[in-house]
């Protein structure tokens, strides 16, 4: 007979560290939210503005302006680059974790993303990516 260790503890491991990757503790509570103006928009700010406001760059090879809520959730001339709810399939992680190749990376040529602010990125996403 297996003991509830061996039978259980794999799959709670495998919670825990998916929950963790998604940018979600399991003691998540209301208090520990990512609001967009507060927390996602200075990361925005300090990692792709320089490309991806009005007449940057990036605005005008693909249409996004990062530079505000409306922006971020119009995405680009091709579609959205948040996906409500899904951090892992939001394209915007897609690019700044790499996922799309080296040559798409974002931010392009400048120092990536902490973890922590990928964290709270996913976490803004995960919970709906409201404007809050």
């Amino acid at each position: 007979m297996k003991s509830f260790s061996s039978t259980f503890a794999p799959t709670l491991f495998a919670t825990f560290t998916a929950l963790i990757a998604l940018g979600l503790s399991p003691s998540a509570s209301a208090s520990d939210h990512a609001s967009f103006k507060d927390t996602v928009l200075p990361i925005l700010t300090k990692h792709c503005a320089e490309c991806h406001t009005a007449g940057g760059e990036g605005v005008q090879a693909s249409g996004l302006d990062l530079s505000s809520y409306e922006g971020v959730m119009k995405g680009t001339d091709h579609g959205p680059v948040v996906v409500p709810g899904d951090a892992f399939t939001s394209n915007i992680m897609v690019l700044i974790d790499g996922r799309a190749g080296p040559e798409l990376k974002m931010p392009h040529g400048r120092k990536d993303l902490s973890r922590q602010e990928k964290v709270l990125l996913r976490r803004w996403i995960n919970r709906g990516a409201h404007e809050n």
